[in-house]
């Protein structure tokens, strides 16, 4: 019977020993976070960082925000620094602004930036221009921060891109974060800068998990204002996005590689100031531009990016007319697949490629 018992037990060790040979050999998995616990984690370090920085706006203390990035927030930090407040934008950022000019740095959220234009006023007016107004006296340390632009079956009033409203005035940076590295390091900068900055969020993204690289989980991570980034290197043509259209520039690359096409994608992660030097170099290299975007055509940031290389030292360097890829020029459908139509989709990039490098 020892005998039957030590011939089972040979095999099962051997087994075992295997086992732990391929186990050790294993490349370690990727954290995932997703974008809402990327902005959740960001905003949880600053406001533990100092006691200066609180978070106000619609549910965002015990509902936890209603898509949830505030979760836990309340119950850590008590009533006096995560802040229900009235559905009222023009009143809650009114507040804010007049905290951040007292000293404190507010986080102002707004469920969804559709409903800034309430408060539109107060970010402009009052946060964006006091710094200059008061000759350099009086800043202004406040982000207002929500989703933007286009969500799914909301409509026209809940679907607008509000980059090129807010990347209009100046007084204000603009950032918008596509993955949750992004997400993180932009708010962070922008919670710890004496400006008001929009965080232009993306409804769509919150969800999203993504590879979290050693350097993001640090408490020390920053991510510059103002400073964009290639996500993929390529030498026949630029292509110049931000928020969740970036994924979709990403995946027409992919495809294209395919076909040899070689697609440099940049994200631009901030709107105001823009970092055109980038693109620039970019356009520089690969002789082609595109850019992509979920707003509307007219005066939008695609617009502003080909003005920009119009009017500047990349523009020798083409040798075929840039070319946006935009939202439709038309209030939201409510409808699924008219809606569909009127943002940006994979085809789109690929078909606008292929047109600009006339293929």
């Amino acid at each position: 019977m020892a005998a039957v018992s030590g011939l089972v037990r040979r095999p099962l060790e051997q087994v075992s020993g295997l086992l732990r040979r391929r186990f050790h050999r294993t490349v370690p998995a990727a954290l995932q976070v997703t974008v809402r616990e990327a902005i959740n984690q960001g905003m949880d370090e600053e406001l533990e960082r100092d006691e200066k920085v609180f978070l106000l706006g619609e549910e965002v203390a015990q509902y936890d925000g209603a898509y949830k990035v505030s979760r836990g927030l309340w119950k850590k930090y008590g009533d006096k620094r995560i802040i229900d407040t009235p559905i009222s934008e023009m009143g809650f950022a009114g507040i804010a602004v007049g905290a951040a000019m007292a000293g404190l740095r507010p986080i102002c959220e707004f469920m969804t930036f559709n409903f800034s234009m309430q408060a539109i006023d107060q970010v402009i007016n009052s946060a964006a221009k006091t710094y200059y107004m008061s000759g350099g006296f009086q800043s202004v340390p406040i982000v207002f921060r929500g989703p933007n632009g286009a969500s799914a079956g909301v409509a026209a009033q809940h679907s607008q891109c509000f980059a090129a409203w807010y990347g209009h005035c100046p007084g204000l940076k603009v950032v918008s974060p596509w993955n949750s590295e992004d997400a993180k390091g932009l708010i962070k900068s922008a919670i710890r800068d004496n400006n008001p900055v929009v965080v232009l969020e993306n409804e769509l993204m919150y969800g999203v998990p993504f590879e979290f690289p050693s350097e993001a989980q640090s408490k020390d991570f920053l991510i510059p204002i103002g400073k964009a980034k290639i996500e993929r290197q390529g030498t026949h043509i630029t292509v110049v996005s931000h928020s969740r259209p970036v994924g979709h520039c990403l995946e027409a690359a992919t495809v294209l590689s395919k076909e040899g096409i070689g697609c440099e994608v940049i994200n631009m992660r901030t709107i105001r100031p823009m970092d055109i030097e980038t693109i620039e170099a970019s356009v520089m290299k690969t002789n082609h531009l595109i850019t992509v975007e979920g707003g509307w055509p007219q005066f939008g940031v695609g617009a502003e990016i080909c003005a920009r290389i119009t009017e500047g030292p990349a523009f020798n360097f083409l040798d075929a007319p840039a070319v946006r890829v935009t939202g439709a020029d038309v209030p939201m459908p409510y409808a699924k697949i008219l809606e569909d139509n009127s943002v940006p989709q994979v085809k789109d990039i690929i078909f606008a490629i292929k047109k600009t490098l006339n293929i």
